[in-house]
């Protein structure tokens, strides 16, 4: 099993057949092996009998489903942690990052990078882009997350922690996810945290982001991940990633 491609979901029934279907059409093609992961983080809808139903069309589909929602960190955790594949990725249900972005990742895990992570953001690569232009507000809201992750957390020179497409070796990833603590907001944050900590140099791709200009980014969830962020600074000063 050389490929694990992790897909966190949460309600998620109108958009995961889409995903999937273009994701094994894709993988299908290619000459190794892989499986697909799907976790289901207390699905309200049917995005579990989604995925069940496709288990006759996509051979290598696995579900893991949680009668809980515990956030979104938490899915891809599990997901990381039970999956099989010598280089593990994960990616959004809304396929936001098309799978063609294998092609840029995965050379970057075979050459010896551990950790490789996709970025929307000119100021980590010339080539980054997104679809919709993000609203003004949206900027400005993402820019003060970023410099607080950078300074706070000391993660200088990474401008998009939160792009929903990051792989990892399978010794990057089980030495990684065990360590992680935080379950929602801000757990791409962490990762990259006990990465750095751990020795593992970050490589950096460019995507192009196919995002839903329609989403909407709420004060609560900002104030929440702010939250979360000092609470990983505490968990740095008190050692629990050592």
């Amino acid at each position: 099993m050389m490929l694990s491609l992790i897909i966190p979901a949460y309600n998620e029934e109108k958009r995961l057949a889409k995903t999937l279907k273009e994701v094994n059409e894709y993988l299908m093609k290619q000459d190794y092996g892989y499986e697909i992961i799907v976790v289901s983080d207390g699905s309200k809808d049917k995005t579990v009998e989604v995925v069940e139903g496709l288990f006759s069309e996509i051979k290598n589909l696995r579900l893991i489903d949680y009668k809980q929602n515990y956030g979104k960190g938490y899915a891809v955790r599990r997901g990381m942690l039970e999956a099989k594949g010598d280089y593990r990725i994960f990616t959004d249900a809304d396929n936001s990052t098309s799978i063609r972005h294998l092609e840029k990742l995965l050379p970057e895990l075979k050459a010896g990078f551990a950790v490789v992570i996709g970025t929307r953001d000119k100021r980590d690569h010339k080539e980054a882009n997104q679809a919709f232009p993000q609203p003004f507000y949206r900027r400005i809201l993402g820019d003060i997350f970023n410099y607080l992750v950078q300074i706070v957390l000391g993660l200088w020179g990474l401008w998009d922690t939160q792009c929903g497409f990051k792989g990892f070796t399978k010794d990057a990833a089980e030495k990684i996810f065990p360590k992680c603590q935080i379950n929602r907001w801000a757990f791409d944050p962490e990762i990259l945290v006990i990465a750095r900590k751990m020795g593992y140099k970050i490589q950096i791709i460019p995507v192009y982001w196919i995002n839903d200009p329609a989403s909407k980014v709420k004060f609560k969830g900002m104030v929440k991940m702010v939250a979360e962020v000092l609470r990983i600074k505490w968990n740095m000063i008190t050692g629990k990633y050592q």
